[in-house]
């Protein structure tokens, strides 16, 4: 039931009994105004799940609160004044704080607000019921859609209509599957899915930032793979992925880096989605706007170590160790076994060649180019040249021959 009644309180948890957070909502409220923690911080301290960003909701106008927070030696940064957001800084944390808000006018991507003391407003313009749940300084849960009883269901659910939640932000297509994949237990809400399926066009509007973030989170939450899976039913996958899906792939991949508790990794993911040649890795990268880091993985991908058919030899894996670092290593070796014909987690030849960054690390070359020039080579080009003759000879024999023997080698080509 809407409320606040009969609710669990969150008093005591870390988060709110913190200095930092008690302060924020104390000098807001010294003002006269009502202020109250809101969305995630409360979903997942209800939940029992970590704490990341705390937001604030408030009664009091930007202005006010840049004033309060500024007379009490806080930090102030000037963030989204134009959507009524402020962000106050108290022991070095960051708190947004946002004004109460009703929708005037959607675009699709953003909207026209107008500022309201109405707390069910407020809660009305939000994206999910469990998103709509508010908690003051003492720890007091206020429910003003009933969106408890969502939240310990497992249930994600837009709030109101659906579609007109969508035609607000098509971001929140992405957040359904994202929180659905997060949190849920069941499956997809049928009335969201059919929403979301039917208005997917309007994933057009959104920039590749927004995209990017979003499909970052959704790739790596608990429940992706069938996420996945479900996009790709409903023509949601298509909107975005401009490559032909591996959903296949991908499910492996999420196995293998659960079967040996890596962390999920996101860009890895992505490749064994929708990469198979250099053209997808780009597309891909261009559609979701990365970073030039994560190109690099998306472009693994493409990579014929990415095609390795049965697990590499001892001399192979400690090759591509070094020439490739630990972590790329890793990464290449998991797209193999992913797309193998012959898939298992539990191959001790395929989890030996995962694991060898954890009991080899690759040595570095015992020589260099002073070395080279001491033998009569002249600066410049040729004494790289002679170094990469030598390191092949060296990565040849399995990295064993020593100092020495590679200053007698390198007296040998001189």
């Amino acid at each position: 039931m809407p409320g606040s009644d009969n609710l669990p309180s969150l008093a005591g948890q870390a988060w709110l009994s913190s200095a930092a957070t008690q302060g924020v909502l104390a000098v807001i409220e010294a003002g006269g105004h009502q202020a109250r923690a809101v969305g995630g911080v409360v979903r997942n301290g209800l939940l029992g799940l970590a704490i990341t960003d705390i937001d604030i909701a408030t009664t009091a106008l930007p202005q006010d609160v840049m004033r309060l927070a500024r007379a009490a030696d806080l930090g102030v940064a000037e963030t989204g004044l134009q959507h009524g957001t402020v962000t106050v800084i108290a022991d070095h944390r960051p708190f947004e704080v946002t004004t109460l808000r009703r929708d005037v006018e959607s675009h699709g991507r953003h909207a026209t607000v107008a500022f309201t003391d109405d707390w069910t407003e407020d809660a009305r313009r939000r994206d999910f019921t469990m998103n709509a749940l508010y908690c003051d300084r003492s720890g007091r849960v206020h429910d003003p859609l009933g969106g408890y009883t969502d939240l310990i269901a497992r249930r994600v659910c837009f709030i109101g209509d659906a579609a007109d939640r969508i035609r607000e932000d098509y971001l929140r297509i992405l957040r359904f599957f994202r929180f659905t994949a997060q949190y849920a237990e069941g499956g997809h809400d049928a009335v969201g899915l059919l929403a979301c399926a039917r208005l997917r066009g309007g994933l057009a509007q959104l920039s590749r930032e927004r995209i990017h973030q979003e499909m970052t989170r959704l790739l790596t939450a608990r429940r992706a793979v069938e996420a996945v899976m479900v996009m790709q039913a409903h023509g949601i996958l298509a909107e975005i992925l401009p490559a032909a899906p591996r959903p296949t792939v991908f499910r492996r991949l999420t196995e293998i880096e659960t079967a040996l508790a890596w962390k999920p990794d996101a860009m890895l993911r992505l490749a064994a989605l929708g990469v198979v040649t250099s053209e997808d890795a780009s597309r891909i990268g261009r559609a979701f706007k990365v970073s030039r880091a994560e190109h690099g993985i998306l472009d693994l991908g493409a990579s014929e170590t990415a095609r390795l058919t049965t697990p590499p030899s001892q001399g192979s894996a400690r090759k591509l160790v070094y020439t490739q670092g630990p972590d790329n290593y890793r990464r290449l070796i998991a797209l193999s076994l992913a797309g193998a014909l012959a898939y298992s987690t539990t191959d001790p030849l395929w989890i030996a060649a995962l694991t060898l960054p954890d009991r080899w690390a690759a040595p570095k070359l015992p020589v260099t180019g002073a070395d080279v020039m001491a033998r009569g080579v002249a600066a410049g080009p040729a004494v790289g040249d002679a170094l990469r003759r030598i390191e092949a000879w060296w990565i040849a024999r399995d990295f064993a021959p020593s100092r020495d023997e590679l200053l007698a080698q390198l007296d040998l080509s001189a």
